[in-house]
């Protein structure tokens, strides 16, 4: 029987696990700064073009399998419909996320536009919603694209006939590739994302410009098209509204907006840029928005129009050779299967690494919101802990799908659609503050048709919402536990104090500081006499022992922690600080905590019972930021300060 391993040897290796989950990995500590964005280093920092790979191995890797989608949805009519979308695509979509980078030039993208409309829980709520639909996004994109990518392997005629029955251990092992490239960093994952997106890119225009030269030199094609085309309807009207109407399942080609603006942080500006106002990252973002929806644009419209007029409508059914893979089925008919093998390990690489967009994507904006609304652990700051919980998190997704492209296209769908509806919500009631009326006019048109692309979409697909709908309860539930269970921490990130503040602090070192807790009623001198008297009376406390009033007010609530501000005044001869913060109590703990480490002396505070529910201040501390104050600050102090000896005292009377 092999010998137990030793207690040290245990602790050495998770110290050792613990140092290399933090390793490498960077986090919104790491630079602290009032727009809270995580950390990028200079040297993490890259040129527009190698971030438009990175967001564009997800929107170009679409062409994998957007043209067969387009012929199923659309028919005949592909091209049109395509038409439709890419017009959407130039004069809807870049322009609302050209917007959005200008406006929220940090990566929070069109969350915290739509954050900032509403207050305390409201917007918080909100923003949950949303981050279950960036959830259904994002790792859906991570997990479709890496079962196309296993699709395009199993159908290759070159492979072994074993892989056929293997779809969802391949799709968990191209998964498993993913999540370690990202263990390893950033910068890898941008270099293999250039690589990539260059070869696709080039091989698709060899394919697409072969086709093309087909239909050109066999005009015979394009009769056939428009026979098809006017076979049931020969109005040229009815036939537009049908593309109309059929546009919305094409909506997979509108992927990409929301991540482009999410990995910013990532994106070189100028030497003069600020936080405040990285104009120059805001134009190069622009560069890279644009860029790639006119390189989208140009593809997803001629290769539309060559799988359509090139490939049998047969081929493009369940079990067809062009199902899912319409330009290599093109590319293996005019270049034999060597060459379109080579086409295949393109596409494959970089369906595989389509979630890299996606991954990046939510390592950056998820640790923006969780973490400072109290709803996610400080570890979530980190990257390496985060890559391993979504790949944990893609796993169970492929798992239950079993790895099916056509089970997960509505959820991906769905969460694209919505996420570009609010987006374009958003900077229409942005345009409004600013009095734009033109803008207001123009984005709330484009608002109209992506809510209505968005409905359309889910109630052809409606297995979509519900997936969204488990990704938004996850996120609300372990968020609000998360909450609730992080609630008696310090959540004081800075403490600061004018100079008045700290005359009372400096003036009354030489006793022990006493501090009162009071909620102002009327403010004037009389209610803090008597107050005083009350204090010392119910306490004992000497008469020429200085007493400070401490008053704190309840700024917002759902925030969680931030930098405390101690103003001083004084009415008559009593002293007041006066302070706002989320919460109450841990904000009169970090104060105290401050007095004690500015005057080496532990300071005492005075509270008065809280009479009424326990329960129901609890709920009050929770929602509300009050409740029992007394009672809950000690709770902090403990929580904060393990050795009861350096703990500031708490008293109670009345």
């Amino acid at each position: 029987m092999a010998s137990p391993v030793p207690s040290s040897n245990k602790s050495e290796l998770l110290q050792n696990l613990k140092n290399w989950l933090l390793a490498g990995s960077h986090s919104a500590k790491d630079h602290p700064d009032k727009n809270d964005e995580p950390s990028h280093k200079h040297s993490d920092k890259h040129s527009w073009w190698q971030v438009m790979c990175l967001t564009g191995v997800d929107y170009f890797s679409t062409l994998g399998y957007q043209p067969g989608i387009a012929a199923l949805a659309a028919g005949a009519l592909s091209p049109i419909a395509t038409l439709i979308l890419l017009l959407l695509t130039l004069f809807g979509a870049l322009p609302i996320y050209r917007k959005v980078a200008a406006i929220s030039p940090h990566g929070e993208g069109s969350l915290a536009m739509l954050e900032h409309l509403l207050t305390w829980w409201q917007g918080k709520l909100l923003v949950l919603c949303l981050l279950g639909f960036v959830a259904t996004d994002f790792i859906i994109t991570i997990t479709l694209s890496a079962a196309d990518a296993t699709a395009h392997i199993v159908e290759n005629p070159l492979v072994p006939a074993f892989f056929h029955g293997q779809v969802v251990p391949i799709t968990l092992v191209l998964i498993a590739l993913l999540g370690a490239i990202f263990l390893k960093g950033f910068r890898e994952a941008i270099g293999l994302a250039v690589i990539l997106v260059a070869i696709y890119l080039l091989l698709n225009l060899v394919t697409v410009s072969v086709g093309l030269h087909e239909i050109f030199i066999h005009p015979e094609a394009i009769a056939n098209w428009q026979k098809a085309v006017f076979a049931n309807n020969q109005n040229p009207l009815m036939l537009l509204g049908i593309s109309l109407l059929v546009f919305p399942k094409l909506a997979l080609g509108l992927s990409g907006f929301e991540t482009g603006v999410a990995v910013m942080p990532l994106v070189n500006g100028y030497g003069e840029d600020t936080e405040e106002k990285p104009k120059g990252r805001i134009k190069n973002t622009h560069k890279l928005l644009t860029s790639a929806a006119w390189i989208m644009s140009f593809f997803l419209l001629t290769s539309s129009i060559v799988t359509t007029l090139l490939i049998p409508a047969a081929e493009f059914e369940a079990g067809g050779k062009a199902n899912g893979r319409a330009l290599a089925f093109l590319t293996h008919q005019f270049f034999g299967d060597i060459l379109g093998t080579i086409y295949d390990l393109s596409t494959i690489s970089i369906l595989w690494f389509a979630g890299a967009s996606a991954m990046a994507g939510l390592l950056n904006i998820v640790p923006r919101y969780l973490p400072r609304y109290g709803m996610a652990p400080n570890w979530t700051l980190v990257v390496r802990p985060l890559v391993l919980v979504y790949t944990a998190i893609a796993f169970i997704v492929t798992l239950i799908f079993q790895a099916n492209v056509e089970a997960q296209g509505g959820a991906y769908a769905t969460g694209v659609l919505v996420l570009m509806s609010s987006a374009a919500f958003a900077v229409t009631l942005a345009s409004h503050k600013q009095r734009k009326r033109t803008e207001v006019i123009l984005f709330g048109i484009i608002t109209f048709i992506f809510i209505y692309t968005t409905i359309a979409n889910i109630v052809e697909r409606p297995d979509g919402i519900k997936i969204a709908a488990i990704f938004i309860g996850i996120i609300v539930v372990t968020s609000l536990v998360s909450r609730v269970w992080r609630s008696t921490e310090l959540r004081a990130d800075h403490i600061e104090m004018d100079e008045l503040a700290q005359s009372f602090i400096e003036t009354t070192a030489d006793h022990t500081v006493r501090i009162i807790a009071h909620r102002p009623n009327r403010g004037d001198e009389q209610e803090y006499r008597q107050k005083e008297q009350d204090t010392r009376q119910e306490h004992h406390l000497p008469v020429d022992d200085p007493l400070i009033f401490l008053e704190i007010k309840v700024s917002d609530p759902s925030e969680f922690a931030g930098t405390i501000y101690i103003q001083g005044h004084q009415v008559g001869k009593h002293r007041i600080l006066r302070s706002r913060g989320a919460a109450v109590p841990n904000t009169i703990a970090a104060i105290l905590f401050e007095i004690r480490e500015r005057t080496q002396k532990l300071p005492h505070a005075y509270f008065g019972w809280a009479e009424g529910n326990p329960l129901q201040y609890l709920m009050r501390f929770i929602l509300f930021g009050e409740g029992d104050i007394a009672i809950v600050t000690r709770e902090v102090l403990r929580t904060a300060e393990k050795d009861p000896k350096r703990r500031p005292g708490i008293h109670v009377g009345g």
